[in-house]
């Protein structure tokens, strides 16, 4: 039988997953897996947390299973695919520090996600070498598994080129390896946060993934709409309003309808973000209702830590195989006579 082609990626635990994590790859990770033509790894991605939480680290073991939940709830299935903790498989971290080895610095000091963190979270004078080094851990991850394919946004296509290029260089150096992972863009729409920015969890401006009313309701209520809106009756000018882009996502049948109420003032802006977080809601409901099934119980709760436990054994066995080929290509294997 011909084998699968192996698909990798991962989630930072860095706070509840939100809806911008769905669209951005988690929906395509799910619709990935239940196609059925590939062997797939996603982790949470806990090591890489710690480039830029690194001051509050039981933050992230507390965000652990609160993500696991997140994965399990929008339809990732331990039956389907391997699901697994990055931290508690040591390999990710010998072949990063062998892939150190190898790349130059001038790579990692071009990359412009890293440079889009670096002045989103304003620590210019303050970047350590985890974070520098994101894309070579990165590396790390998905040839650990000898990842074909890396379901990824457009953000992150820097770091699967650096990924690529590590690759290209090992395989030069000591034999063709690795393959060379190849990026899945989703179809999926870019959401940006309610405040207009970029959505992260650290700027507070995202809903998480699943929330119920009163929290949908709760985000929706301060997202930023038309600035020269002043007053209820006022023309609106729906192609500046973050609101309005949301419904191009979650209710794209209503916008002719709504720019029309939303221009000529028939709809205030209030009006228009509660018939939003009523959608959002309906849209997220299965999700939620996945959660509280997750968590309703003890025994629940207990079967969800088997699941990730199960699922890291196994990528784990995995993971060996792979070092213990890499150990023999740099001698480190002591051998008798």
């Amino acid at each position: 039988m011909e084998s699968k082609s192996t698909v990798v990626s991962g989630a930072r635990p860095t706070g509840r997953l939100h809806i911008g994590n769905y669209f951005g790859s988690l929906k395509n990770w799910v619709e990935i897996q239940n196609q059925n033509k590939f062997s797939c790894y996603f982790f949470i991605a806990d090591l890489h947390s710690l480039t830029t939480s690194y001051e509050k680290p039981s933050l992230i073991g507390e965000n652990l299973f609160d993500v696991f939940i997140d994965f399990l709830s929008v339809g990732l299935d331990p039956a389907k695919s391997t699901l697994f903790l990055q931290s508690k498989i040591p390999q990710h971290s010998e072949l990063y520090l062998l892939y150190s080895m190898i790349t130059p610095v001038s790579w990692l000091e071009r990359n412009p996600t890293v440079k889009d963190m670096i002045r989103d979270l304003d620590i210019h004078e303050n970047v350590n070498l985890g974070l520098l080094g994101y894309p070579v851990l990165q590396a790390s991850d998905i040839t650990l598994y000898k990842g074909d394919f890396v379901p990824i946004g457009k953000d992150q296509l820097p770091h699967l080129e650096i990924t690529r290029e590590i690759v290209r260089r090992f395989n030069t150096l000591y034999g063709n390896v690795f393959p060379e992972p190849q990026e899945m863009l989703t179809d999926n729409p870019y959401l940006i946060g309610l405040d207009g920015k970029k959505m992260s969890k650290s700027l507070g401006n995202t809903i998480h993934v699943t929330a119920n009313a009163e929290e949908v309701w709760g985000a929706v209520k301060n997202a930023i709409t038309d600035p020269g809106r002043v007053y209820r009756k006022d023309p609106g000018h729906p192609e500046i309003c973050n609101v309005y882009k949301y419904y191009k996502v979650f209710s794209p049948e209503t916008l002719p309808s709504l720019k029309a109420d939303c221009e000529s003032g028939v709809i205030g802006c209030i009006d228009c973000k509660k018939k939003l977080s009523a959608i959002i809601t309906d849209y997220l409901l299965p999700f939620y209702e996945k959660k509280m099934q997750l968590t309703s119980s003890n025994d629940s709760k207990n079967n969800v830590k088997d699941y990730l436990i199960e699922g890291t054994l196994k990528a784990k066995k995995v993971a060996e195989a792979t070092m213990q080929e890499i150990m023999e290509i740099f001698h480190f294997e002591v051998k008798n006579g």
